[in-house]
């Protein structure tokens, strides 16, 4: 039977920990083979019945041992897997299973590991292997067996259930996951670790429920766990934010030193737009780590200077990267590109561009070229940063893809849409397409009114990716604006927001299609609340024309005037302002 590609991947994964013990193995069989003998172990065949080796069963090792040492790994695994299935010995098996894992026999791998696990049912090492062999190809009834030998052993089986979410995270059908992990954990319902395993499962499953009832139950077994205490906190901002705050405030007042659970404590803050609140928490997670054992005081200092810069507090965001690099934060780059959008957001434009050009090539390189680029275009240099770009060399295909979307980005913020559609044009005829380049070329050729070529595009791409909301938005949004198809728009709008809820641009897009359908109280209601998360100028215009259209033109006329003043060259602000004259 061909080989899986799940299966293919499963091997490469488990080939560095299924090599971990064959330098060892190496040399204790090679120390039997000089020794003359090989003994097997209690309870398992030996060689003849005498117990000494033969001369074919030395003859065959030795053919093994000089095809490993000259890197025939597939041979040398071949022999120890034959000799393993003669003698039943699972050191053999053992040492057949690494090698092929090693050497990439992928028609091997699986049949060694399975032997190994069968002639050493009591090592954890041979179960782990066969369990994840089994796991990664979806075999999850196969693999049961397997993963109840885990929990055998009183002394590994709470980390066995920690491990057992990690084992089956990757596979997609959370549903089978969750009743396999009940049905594992059935026969330890007092062990908290059994019961944390559920809840990971559950809230995987989308089952906040079943989630929250294991959680409490492992409260109860083992009170005031923080890993435990973290997952609820999740489940619980799913249903409301506020509830998760106060359940890991409750937790911090009688564990103070939790660091894990104040830091997530504080994301959530700001998530929800509590800054000052969380800004309070920032001390006490530098102190806290200052004092713990985990020494990543440079760690906590970046993610409190992440958090200050999403809180807006970008002096304050500022002092607490400096001190991150000094600290000896081990990605220093990251930290180079946090100062660059930092010192922009300042309008420090000189010293931004500084630290972007610190980032040396690597993971952050293209992400700074590419903002280094977007300072040079606002300064009024937009072929100089198309130079920039076009310059970055050694790049594969998905950063090729990148920096024309960038190249294309920077064409339409100077007007120049012929350049940006040509470019993107010649992308999609010569270079894979991802759903993103296909949508940035349909919003292109709407702006140079191609609304056929435009919706071809955009309906190819929700076709070939049906969860990409921006899609169903775009086309919804452009049947909205030129007041046409209104009962599809506002089907693909509503699409578009049940796959990204809350979106301001989408509430955005919803708002405008109930205003050319004529529904002025629904769309008013609607737009506020996405001006009201995120006061873009062109929900700004929306807004104040759905509310003049309503009689409401004093609110319109300040609205407008304001939104004027802070994004002054604006187009469709500036439009709707002429439009609407006071």
């Amino acid at each position: 039977m061909r080989q899986t590609k799940n299966a293919i991947i499963t091997i490469a994964q488990t080939r560095l920990w299924l090599t971990r013990g064959l330098i060892a193995s190496t040399l204790a069989l090679s120390a039997c083979a000089t020794n003359g003998s090989y003994h097997s172990q209690p309870g398992q065949a030996k060689t003849n019945p005498e117990g000494a080796l033969t001369a074919e069963f030395v003859y065959r090792y030795l053919i093994a041992e000089v095809a490993g040492q000259r890197g025939d790994l597939a041979t040398s695994s071949t022999i120890f897997y034959e000799l393993a299935k003669t003698t039943r010995n699972p050191g053999l098996a053992e040492r057949a299973a690494k090698i092929s894992a090693y050497g990439n026999v992928n028609n091997l791998t699986m049949p060694a590991v399975k032997l190994w696990a069968e002639l050493d049912p009591s090592s954890n090492e041979a179960q782990q292997a066969m369990t994840e062999m089994l796991v990664g190809s979806g075999k999850l009834k196969e693999a049961r067996p397997h993963l109840a030998q885990l929990f055998l052993k009183e002394e590994t089986r709470a980390g066995g259930f920690l491990y057992l979410s990690t084992l089956l995270s990757r596979n997609p059908d959370k549903a089978a996951v969750l009743s396999l992990v009940q049905a594992l954990a059935k026969p330890y319902p007092d062990l908290a670790e059994a019961q944390f395993a559920i809840a990971q499962a559950a809230w995987a499953a989308q089952k906040d429920g079943v989630a929250l009832t294991a959680l409490n139950q492992a409260e109860t077994l083992k009170p005031d766990w923080p890993i435990a205490a973290l997952l609820k906190g999740q489940v619980l901002f799913e249903q409301n934010p506020e509830t998760a705050i106060t359940f890991y405030q409750d937790f911090l007042d009688q564990h103070s030193d939790a660091n894990e659970i104040r830091l997530n404590m504080a994301k959530l803050m700001v998530s929800q737009k509590q800054y000052a609140q969380a800004k309070t928490h920032f001390p006490l997670l530098l102190a806290n780590a200052k004092q713990g054992d985990t020494k990543n005081v440079a760690e906590i200092t970046a993610i409190v200077g992440l958090l200050s810069y999403q809180g807006a507090d970008y002096p304050v965001a500022e002092s607490y990267f400096l001190e991150a690099l000094k600290l000896g934060f081990k990605d220093a780059d990251q930290i180079h590109l946090y100062l660059g959008q930092v010192n922009d957001k300042l309008n420090r434009l000189d010293a931004s561009l500084s630290w972007y050009n610190k980032v040396a090539p690597g993971q952050h390189y293209l992400e700074a070229q590419v903002n280094a680029a977007t300072l040079i275009a606002r300064g009024g240099e937009v072929d100089k940063a198309l130079d920039k770009l076009d310059n970055l060399e050694n790049l594969n295909t998905q950063q090729q893809i990148i920096v024309i979307q960038s190249e294309a980005s920077l064409l339409v913020k100077a007007h120049r849409h012929q350049e940006a559609f040509d470019l993107l044009d010649k992308a999609v005829k010569n270079l894979p397409n991802t759903a993103e380049l296909v949508y940035d070329y349909a919003l292109a050729a709407e702006r140079l009114q191609k609304f056929d070529l435009m919706e071809t595009e955009l309906r190819k791409t929700i076709k070939d990716m049906p969860k990409f909301a921006a899609a169903y938005n775009a086309l919804g949004y452009s049947f909205a604006d030129r007041n046409i198809k209104l009962n599809e728009a506002l089907s693909l709008i509503e699409k578009a927001l049940s796959l990204s809820p809350n979106d301001h641009y989408m509430l955005d897009s919803l708002g405008w299609v109930h205003y050319r359908k004529g529904n002025l109280k629904l769309a008013a209601d609607t737009l506020q609340q996405a001006y009201q998360m995120n006061p873009d100028p062109e929900i700004a215009a929306h807004l104040g024309e759905v509310l003049w259209q309503q009689g409401q033109r004093d609110q319109a006329n300040v609205l407008l005037d304001s939104a004027l003043r802070s994004h002054p060259d604006n187009e469709l602000l500036k439009t709707t302002r002429n439009k609407l004259k006071p």
